[in-house]
């Protein structure tokens, strides 16, 4: 028996099947000038590496590698491991670990908030990161930290 025509696939999609083509375009980094907290670094802020979910299809040997050209050194990842696995990159932190990215992953759920201990560590590894120089990015799914 067919589903209704009124349901389609690309509405919610993590299934195994995939398009012929991943996404083309760079991925996207926002930088956040950190002058207003007295610090000349920049925060990157950008969507996972290669995530599939409803019509994106992102490749996530090409995203990896393009987070590599821009000198990336730090990436901090607050998306579960559940979510990684929704989002189809279940072992991105181990690919990050192979591309020589020091990983801190602080895993909060989606539209959830860290408990203050866990906020204090978040802030106490940014700064670290910061005050020593290091290029640093903040993932979540879609690059926006609700």
């Amino acid at each position: 028996m067919k589903p209704p025509s009124s349901l389609q696939t690309s509405e919610f999609d993590s299934s195994d099947e995939e398009p012929i083509e991943d996404e083309q375009t760079p991925i996207q980094i926002s930088w956040l000038p950190l002058s207003r907290v007295n610090c000349s670094q920049f925060l990157g802020l950008c969507a996972l590496p290669g995530f599939k979910f409803k019509n994106v299809r992102r490749n996530i040997q090409k995203d990896t590698e393009e987070l590599k050209s821009y000198g990336i050194q730090d990436i901090f990842v607050f998306c579960t491991r559940g979510e990684l696995s929704k989002y189809r990159v279940p072992n991105l932190l181990d690919l990050y670990h192979q591309y020589g990215f020091i990983t801190h992953h602080h895993p909060i759920p989606d539209g959830g908030t860290p408990d203050i201990a866990s906020c204090c560590e978040i802030m106490e590894e940014l700064a670290i990161c910061l005050k020593n120089n290091r290029k640093t990015l903040i993932q979540a799914f879609k690059g926006v930290l609700q």
